[in-house]
């Protein structure tokens, strides 16, 4: 058992409290929109669109903006989130392990995402919105993305929590390590067993 006393899991979403299908995306944005799925993706990821989003540089109507003139038509919300929700699948077994955390300290997620994501949750991932309520963070609201340490601690100062009291969860190796350095704790999500053990030896859930 490690010594750490934990007060805060902080959970990522897409690799983790869902599983995320960035094709599917594509192809139903593509689909929406009369364009092709290598249009989207160049138009999102490839011009680097979106990583703009995601570290706040960009604000959600101007996004929208860019990504229509890009593809050649109008992109209102109701599109970009019919398309977004495709790509997202939740991941049952893991937001239940997540309900298991929060009955002995608090929850919340950070996500590298633009502030679309969060604000419209309910629609997007309902079971992680019922369970987290207001305590899911876009990487955006923080003028970062992870690994970045200004992701985190911008994070747990919104949430009033401290990175030495904190527990990380994240897919990515990278974010899980950028999460080391900024002062967290951090474990990263292979399966839901392994995270069982992880979350047991930090103490934050019973074996």
């Amino acid at each position: 058992m490690t010594a750490a006393v934990i007060h805060v899991v902080l959970f990522d979403m897409e690799g983790v409290l869902s599983h995320y299908d960035r094709e599917a995306r594509a192809v139903r944005l593509a689909a929406l929109t009369g364009t092709t799925p290598e249009a989207v993706r160049e138009a999102i990821w490839g011009s680097g669109l979106e990583a703009r989003a995601d570290a706040g540089e960009l604000a959600p109507d101007v996004y929208l903006r860019a990504l229509g003139e890009s593809l050649g038509c109008g992109i209102d919300r109701e599109t970009w989130l019919a398309a977004r929700r495709a790509s997202i699948t939740p991941n049952e077994a893991a937001i239940a392990l997540a309900e298991r955390v929060a009955q002995r300290c608090d929850i919340a997620v950070l996500t590298n995402n633009c502030r679309l994501v969060t604000d419209y949750l309910d629609y997007l991932n309902p079971p992680v919105a019922r369970l987290f309520g207001a305590r899911v963070h876009a990487s955006a609201s923080f003028g970062a993305v992870k690994p970045a340490a200004q992701a985190y601690l911008g994070c747990l100062a919104q949430l009033g929590a401290a990175p030495h009291e904190t527990l990380f969860i994240d897919d990515g190796e990278a974010n899980v390590q950028g999460a080391l350095a900024a002062g967290l704790h951090a474990c990263r999500f292979v399966d839901v067993d392994t995270l069982v053990r992880d979350l047991h030896r930090f103490g934050v859930i019973d074996a």
